[in-house]
């Protein structure tokens, strides 16, 4: 299992299955609608030719198909003895170590970052309105990310990124920021509305509760901003 793990990631990054390489293959086989095995491998060999084979034909006229294929085979073995096993042994303890604190840090949070980026750019489209990002103070007092001006006040916007398996928590948490909220409604004035995001099945961000879109747009009409 391990020996494929290296011989998959190998031919990835040298990209020895791409078509310049092996053909399109998917296309080939479709033209091809083997019986067996067999049945493909005589199609490849008789009727693919790869721009890399194409070129290597003019040096080696009686270079056969099958033969390629034992080149390439080859100098992806060579790649991995001479370039990837190099590079693992420079591989350092310090490496795997500020690696993990990368990836469950930093690349965690970018990622938390982009998901809230994604949905404020969506609620910008469907709002029709400008979002603009929550000064520090509003930020840590009220709990808001971003707010839009009106004539009469302000509407603050929270985005709270969550799994499926939370979403029975929802109220919990709108009853948490019910306090900081009211405070901002007081002290600013406006209203304040968190919205939910979530992964749909396919691993893209969606707003959880789009109703509040419809909330956000009556309380903006309230305070005399344009929808």
């Amino acid at each position: 299992m391990a020996k494929e793990w290296v011989l998959n990631i190998s031919l990835n990054r040298w990209q020895y299955n791409r078509p310049k390489h092996v053909g399109k293959v998917s296309e080939e086989i479709r033209k091809c609608q083997p019986k067996s095995l067999e049945d493909w491998k005589k199609y490849y060999y008789e009727n693919v030719q790869p721009p890399k084979y194409i070129e290597m034909k003019k040096s080696v006229p009686t270079l056969t198909m099958e033969e390629y294929l034992d080149y390439l085979g080859a100098e992806l073995c060579k790649k991995i003895h001479e370039v990837l096993k190099k590079e693992v042994e420079e591989i350092s303890e310090g490496d795997c170590k500020e690696y993990i604190k990368q990836l469950v840090l930093e690349k965690t949070y970018e990622g938390y970052i982009t998901e809230k980026k994604t949905v404020y750019e969506y609620l910008e489209e469907e709002i029709g309105v400008k979002l603009k990002p929550a000064p520090d103070e509003w930020d840590r007092k009220y709990n808001i990310d971003f707010y839009i001006s009106a004539p009469k006040g302000y509407i603050g916007i929270q985005i709270k990124p969550i799994t499926y398996k939370q979403t029975p928590q929802i109220y919990n948490w709108l009853d948490w920021l019910k306090k900081s909220h009211s405070k901002f409604e007081r002290e600013v004035g406006g209203k304040v509305f968190v919205v939910f995001s979530v992964k749909d099945e396919k691993g893209r961000k969606a707003v959880y509760n789009k109703e509040v879109i419809e909330e956000i747009k009556r309380a903006l009409r309230d305070l005399g901003g344009v929808v």
